[in-house]
């Protein structure tokens, strides 16, 4: 178990900047993940972490004591990698016991170890197996074990289960999650998929090119971004987004295009400048009225429907503005009925236009 720490963290290759300027902690026996799109960043601060590469600037500390300059052996952390490298040649045992024979622990230790970590992932049956005879799910669960068999201080995981099916990610996703509550270490998890990192950490940071943009639960990130980054990246369907003007007199927004005038006067003291800005909110927040219903506040047209069973998404045009809405069930709309929208006050975002930083925000 491990708290894990960077401090004004920096690493470059060539003229390309990787890492710039990380803060982080990641607490003891928490799940955390590092989340953003591909080429963010998220790999490099696992192998800085790891000490594979070091960095340009700052420092990394482990369990309050600093381990820049350290080597990978010396910092006791295993790695989980996206391409497994199980050996081809080993059974699932061998693969298992890799790690502890390498450290010359003795055999019966290594023995004990083994079933352990194998009765833990449900993989006692495939222990004389070799990874050629293994489906996806089951040579991930090795992996994992070889990872675990180690007892380290921390466990980091770099997309371990995205080359899986979606069916085999949920079971994994459950699998992963109740592995961490049990052995109460530290679990650092990359990864670029949003229901993922949604659905197991504890805390989460999202990064952009190289930058941690926000840190918190996934709770917090999703109903208080910080920024229009952050409330692009989280969210499916993603967040609406409709570009106008703040009056910081009259405390509304005007959209630039088309017939839309919200009030933000409920936010209180919030909303503090005016200018260009951009209002967001999620599709589940649209309220969806009838054309005739006077708590409808704009007036639209069923652009498309998408049913989806246990909900239905339903584009909505707004001029020639296209607004994603989702309301629960299945309820029957048809194309080009006039219907009426309403913007909970206290659902609403309005970010910045030029700088993406977040001007008014969902209570």
């Amino acid at each position: 178990m491990a708290r894990l720490e960077f401090i004004s963290v920096s690493k470059s290759y060539g003229k390309t900047i990787a890492v710039r300027d990380v803060n982080l902690s990641v607490e003891d026996n928490e799940f955390f993940c590092i989340f953003g799109p591909p080429s963010c960043g998220k790999t490099t601060l696992l192998r800085l972490l790891l000490g594979l590469v070091e960095p340009d600037e700052g420092e990394i500390r482990i369990d309050g004591r600093s381990v820049t300059g350290l080597g990978p052996k010396e910092r006791n952390l295993a790695m989980v990698f996206q391409n497994l490298a199980l050996f081809p040649h080993m059974t699932a045992a061998q693969n298992l016991a890799f790690p502890l024979v390498e450290r010359k622990i003795d055999r019966a230790e290594v023995a004990r170890r083994v079933a352990a970590v194998a009765e833990t992932l449900h993989i006692t049956k495939l222990l004389n197996k070799v990874p050629a005879h293994l489906s996806g799910g089951e040579r991930q669960r090795v992996a994992i074990g070889r990872a675990l068999v180690r007892d380290p201080a921390a466990f980091l995981m770099d997309e371990p289960i995205a080359a899986l099916d979606a069916r085999l990610r949920e079971e994994m996703r459950v699998e992963l999650k109740r592995l961490q509550r049990e052995l109460k270490h530290t679990l650092i998890y990359v990864t670029h998929d949003q229901e993922e990192a949604m659905s197991i950490a504890d805390r989460m940071a999202i990064l952009e090119n190289g930058m941690v943009r926000q840190v918190g639960t996934p709770d917090e990130i999703y109903n208080h971004p910080q920024s229009r980054y952050v409330a692009e990246l989280v969210g499916s369907p993603p967040m609406n987004f409709i570009e106008g003007e703040v009056d910081p007199m009259s405390r509304r927004f005007r959209a630039d295009k088309i017939a839309f005038d919200v009030a933000l006067a409920a936010l209180g003291p919030h909303v503090v400048a005016g200018g260009p800005a951009c209002f967001a909110i999620r599709p589940e927040d649209i309220v969806i009225c009838a054309a005739d219903d006077p708590a409808g506040t704009v007036a639209a047209e069923v652009y498309e429907i998408e049913p989806l069973g246990a909900f239905t998404i339903v584009d909505v045009n707004i001029g020639e503005t296209i607004l994603k809405a989702m309301v629960p069930g299945q309820l029957q709309f048809t194309l080009h009925q006039p219907i009426k929208l309403g913007f909970p006050t206290e659902k609403c975002h309005v970010f910045n236009r030029a700088s993406g930083r977040l001007l008014v925000g969902a209570a």
